[in-house]
């Protein structure tokens, strides 16, 4: 991107770090051949997939388990006209190995809403990509948008 656009690449490394700040993200992906996004807690794991933990009886399971999704995490300043966006594209899968989900009940996200039978999906990061406002407001003081 264009320095001056007030915009600046994140590498991947970067978008990673930021991601294991963040608390909430959103999973997007088709529901009835059209887009829908859901916000989720999430956790990163040690090979950087992002985690996701829900009712295994819950759409969200049933409907990415085995396609590609992307997974969005961002934090914003309002007051300073600055902040940041990071976008996991990848194939998510719902964890079957039974040492695994035992290793992700105790180090991965906890559920808000917790469930009798719960999985934990996996997004492998196929593609990070992500961009910070580093400038709110242009020399001539015009609001940008992010």
């Amino acid at each position: 991107m264009n320095p001056n656009d007030g915009f600046r690449e994140l590498g991947r490394q970067e978008c990673l770090d930021r991601l294991g700040d963040a608390p909430i993200g959103r999973v997007v992906h088709t529901r009835d051949a059209l887009p829908a996004v859901l916000p989720v807690n999430f956790c990163l794991d040690a090979d950087s997939a992002v985690v996701l933990r829900t009712s295994a009886d819950s759409e969200l399971a049933r409907t990415i388990d085995g396609v590609v999704v992307a997974f969005e995490a961002d934090a914003v300043d309002a007051t300073a006209h600055s902040g940041w966006s990071v976008v996991v594209t990848g194939h998510a899968l719902v964890v079957t190995d039974p040492a695994e989900h035992d290793r992700l009940a105790r180090s991965g996200p906890r559920s808000w809403v917790p469930s009798p039978r719960e999985v934990f999906i996996r997004i492998a990061p196929e593609l990070v990509t992500g961009r910070e406002l580093v400038g709110g407001r242009t020399q001539y003081g015009v609001e940008r948008t992010f």
